[in-house]
């Protein structure tokens, strides 16, 4: 029987625990003193990244966890896990809430219970995909920048003792819309940091994630379609459950305006062909290569006849705001290395300049609201607040391929 996590640490992460576990035990004395009896709210909480926060938090008994998310079937999913697991705890005080955080129902929510001591904030456009036309564009910026400020004010209000909100490996020298907005994002919430702390941190990507392309990987095969994945891109990963280790460690043991990243090598990195190959092999499959998307769908329609060889293409990428490689650190920031054993930390971030961020958001605003924007004046407007934004663009998207 397949066992998908037993996958990810042989083939993909290749460590047989997580990274995180000697530091989550080192401090486990100081995690449980930051947040036993505390009251939790997580944003996004029924996402992939969200729900490991919330699983590695647990264990650590805050009094009350409120959940927000926009998926409501995942938050009922994410619920019956919880209350399934042996050995879980859930405070008495549990609510997930389907709502959306910059809704006026939230911040009803919000100041009823008149704030919260630890924030985490993980709804966020996070996939190179989100880039397409003006009206994607626009909706990534509303979440992952505007409306995080609607709620970094909401927040001056009830100060917590933590906010965390989860960045990219993509922030640093970013070369896609998605990967600009959360290094903007970086900026915007450091801006707050002389009100309560803040931190954040970049990682790898999240093996098998919601979304992601090792996650359809298992969706193809369900359904005996062709895989298709380039063949140059190389990216760094951590399990689920290291995922929100990261976060848990990031939000709870950092200094105000740190960023966090996981600690691993060049040689780490894997290519998503590599990740396929593997998949198909456990499952007991020949891998068919072809020389095109086309070809494969055609060659698949043999595996309902009983075939062991499975059409794939694999092939360099050629899509908007792909970089082949993932990098953590930026030119010119400084980074502490022997606070943590698994973790590296950005350091000597200072608060950014309030008008400038205030010009960007003021920018962009009147940009949307023309009748014909276009995604070259976005473009244009994130690069004149951030000029290592070097965008690639080649006029194809992913959700132009399988």
């Amino acid at each position: 029987m397949f066992n998908l996590d037993e996958f990810i640490c042989k083939y993909v992460t290749k460590r047989d625990s997580s990274m995180f576990y000697s530091d989550i035990k080192n401090f486990k004395e100081k995690l449980s003193e930051k947040i036993s009896g505390k009251t939790v709210l997580v944003i996004g909480g029924a996402g992939s990244i969200g729900s490991s926060f919330i699983k590695a938090m647990l264990p650590f008994r805050p009094a009350t966890m409120v959940v927000v998310d926009t998926n409501e079937n995942a938050l009922a999913e994410l619920t019956r896990d919880l209350r399934s697991s042996k050995g879980m705890f859930l405070p008495e005080d549990y609510i997930p809430y389907p709502m959306d955080f910059a809704s006026p129902v939230f911040e009803k929510m919000f100041r009823s219970r008149g704030g919260f001591d630890i924030i985490g904030n993980f709804s966020a456009h996070k996939h190179v995909r989100s880039e397409k036309d003006i009206y994607s564009i626009e909706a990534l910026i509303q979440n992952n920048i505007i409306c995080a400020k609607t709620l970094l004010d909401l927040l001056s209000e009830y100060p917590p003792e933590e906010y965390f909100c989860v960045s990219t490996d993509k922030a640093a020298n970013p070369v896609n819309i998605m990967g600009a907005s959360k290094r903007i994002m970086e900026d915007l919430i450091f801006t707050y940091s002389d009100r309560f702390p803040v931190k954040t941190a970049r990682f790898a990507n999240v093996a098998f994630s919601n979304g992601s392309l090792p996650a359809s990987f298992l969706a193809r095969i369900s359904k005996l379609q062709p895989i298709s994945a380039p063949s140059d891109v190389r990216r760094y990963f951590v399990s689920p459950d290291e995922a929100g280790q990261i976060c848990l460690l990031s939000c709870l043991l950092g200094e105000n305006r740190d960023i966090f990243f996981p600690k691993l090598s060049d040689a780490e990195m894997m290519t998503f062909d590599v990740i396929g190959t593997e998949l198909l092999k456990v499952h007991g499959f020949d891998v068919l290569e072809c020389t095109s998307d086309e070809e494969a769908i055609e060659k698949a329609e043999e595996l309902k006849k009983g075939s062991r060889w499975y059409p794939v293409h694999y092939a360099p990428s050629e899509t908007s705001g792909e970089k082949l490689y993932e990098e953590f650190v930026a030119e010119g920031e400084s980074v502490e290395m022997n606070r943590f054993s698994s973790l590296g930390v950005i350091t000597g971030k200072e608060i950014p300049n309030r008008e400038r961020i205030e010009k960007l958001f003021l920018d962009l605003k009147t940009v949307f609201n023309k009748n014909e924007a276009s995604k070259e004046e976005v473009v244009f407007i994130m690069q004149s607040y951030l000029p290592v934004f070097n965008h690639i663009e080649t006029g194809k998207f992913l959700d132009s391929k399988m």
